[in-house]
């Protein structure tokens, strides 16, 4: 029977699965959408939809509460600024977790998590290729630096 099991403890050590949700918590929002383990992607569900719902109360301890769980500037304030309002008239289920196959290798079943109604613009635009950057760096230098 599986009587008072809380969650999955993923085989791993108890700091160890708070860091790795914590940074799983800041993907998710930063980019609305992650691939994950099938698991990990059970066990965050009801994490990020606590994190939304403390994120619709607008007032400053929650604002310092959440940002002692996720530990980003960034993540907290589009969690108040712009999640908040996307989901001023929802109850609850902000996110979905869809299966996604097994990963090749060790056959592990994969899944999507990721936020209803998301933001299809919220995509990985951080660094330009490191080709482009080289090709910049030449550029810059002098030409008797370059010879």
């Amino acid at each position: 029977m599986r009587h008072k099991i809380a969650y999955r403890k993923l085989n791993k050590t108890s700091e160890h699965r708070k860091a790795l949700f914590k940074n799983m918590l800041n993907s998710l929002i930063k980019y609305e959408q992650i691939t994950t383990t099938l698991p990990k992607a059970k066990e965050l569900k009801p994490k990020i939809d606590k994190v939304i719902t403390i994120g619709k109360q607008l007032n400053l301890s929650k604002k310092k509460y959440l940002f002692s769980k996720l530990q980003d500037k960034k993540s907290v304030k589009k969690v108040f600024e712009t999640l908040s309002k996307r989901y001023a008239n929802r109850k609850g289920g902000y996110s979905r977790v869809l299966k996604a196959g097994f990963r090749t290798g060790d056959d592990a079943p994969m899944a999507v998590i990721e936020l209803v109604d998301r933001d299809i613009n919220a995509k990985k635009v951080d660094k330009p290729k490191k080709a482009e950057t080289i090709k910049k760096d030449k550029e810059t230098l002098p030409k008797a630096a370059a010879k």
